[in-house]
């Protein structure tokens, strides 16, 4: 294929999805007891519900929406440090779009900014740096986040600010890696999996590699996909031959962008600036170990953390929110008792509600609102 519209074709799809049904009838589910399938990414479950592809699958399967977006697991503690931050005198704080909305305790960061802090979007860490350039006489704070698909463009600015001897810059890190938090998941009680669809844009970093303990050790299988519909379509027709056919490989369907071995050049950036934490916070799915990056002492004063006194506090969501419920895929969205009335992408009471890739954003703009579901 070389031209979206093929990853499109509606002839394909049907054909896919005719061979999924027969798969699920072969292996014996139906709606009483569905394969559970989680799409760890968000750019997954967007597609998904983009393009209607959860409607057309048989009654035996039901899709599973994980933590796969930065933006959503952002816990309520480090959006507070970061309007703490953004709110220092002479501080620019650059941020990403969908970051600017996220609630905290008390204010968002586009709250901040109407409160008279300088909160500016960017759209990459190398903008932050221009405004650091720009700007001499203030603090440039760049708000880092996301798995390790955005952690080498933050990696590389860090390395180019070092390079010119910018010392008004730094990041606040809040990036974080996904192979500890598909441990977290599977290792919840909370949830019986029966397969996987992998990040197709983390996977281009890190490759296909780092997943082997999924098949190995919990005997799941995983097949890393593409954001297409046909992408999505043969990725679940993947994982169901591997369960009919009684196997728990890792394979790779988006092989047209995911190498085996990852991207050798942004790992060593990766790994040249950044280290892991001993744990950190997530929300909805509590602290866990190693799931985080900081910059390591030989970057330290590249360290929002490391100059700016911040709260540091752990906090809870409201207590009517179910972001965690459904970020652990306990709940659909729909599920929950604020979707759609009190909790809407103008009015966001949790995360999901946020970002684009936020299952409660997805379900939202393409499922209907305030529909329930039939659970």
């Amino acid at each position: 294929m070389k031209y979206v519209d093929e990853f499109r074709d509606s002839a394909k799809a049907a054909a896919l999805l005719s061979e999924i049904e027969a798969l699920v009838q072969a292996i014996g589910r139906d709606a009483t007891r569905p394969l559970q399938i989680m799409e760890v990414c968000g750019g997954h479950t967007h597609s998904m519900f983009r393009y209607g592809i959860e409607g057309m699958l048989p009654a035996g399967i039901e899709l599973v929406h994980g933590p796969g977006c930065p933006v959503c697991v952002l816990p309520v503690g480090r959006v507070d440090d970061c309007v703490a931050i953004a709110e220092t005198d002479g501080v620019i704080l650059a941020t990403f779009g969908d970051a600017i909305r996220v609630p905290g305790s008390q204010k968002s960061l586009m709250q901040a900014k109407a409160d008279g802090a300088d909160v500016r979007i960017v759209y990459s860490p190398m903008d932050a740096l221009t405004l650091a350039r720009a700007h001499p006489e203030r603090w440039v704070v760049f708000f880092g986040l996301g798995f390790e698909t955005t952690m080498p463009a933050t990696a590389l600015t860090v390395l180019q600010a070092e390079r010119e001897g910018i010392g008004n810059f730094s990041v606040f890190c809040n990036h974080i890696t996904i192979v500890p938090t598909i441990k977290a998941i599977l290792d919840s009680p909370d949830l019986h999996l029966d397969g996987f669809l992998g990040p197709g844009h983390v996977s281009m970093i890190i490759g296909t590699q780092p997943y082997e303990f999924i098949a190995g050790h919990y005997n799941k299988p995983m097949v890393v996909a593409g954001f297409e519909p046909l992408d999505i379509l043969q990725s679940l027709w993947m994982v169901l031959r591997q369960i009919k056919d009684g196997r728990c490989e890792i394979e790779n369907q988006y092989a047209r962008v995911v190498a085996e071995g990852g991207n050798a050049a942004a790992l060593d950036a990766v790994g040249r600036v950044f280290e892991l934490r001993d744990s950190f916070e997530w929300r909805g799915l509590g602290a866990i170990a190693h799931s985080g990056v900081r910059p390591r002492e030989a970057y330290a004063r590249f360290d929002a953390e490391r100059i700016f006194a911040v709260p540091n506090a752990s906090l809870a969501d409201p207590a009517s929110c179910q972001c965690g419920d459904v970020l652990k895929g306990v709940l659909k969205p729909r599920q929950c008792r604020l979707f759609g009335t009190a909790c809407t992408p103008e009015t966001p009471v949790g995360a999901l509600m946020v970002s684009s890739e936020g299952a409660c954003a997805a379900y939202y703009r393409y499922g209907g609102g305030a529909m329930t579901d039939a659970a």
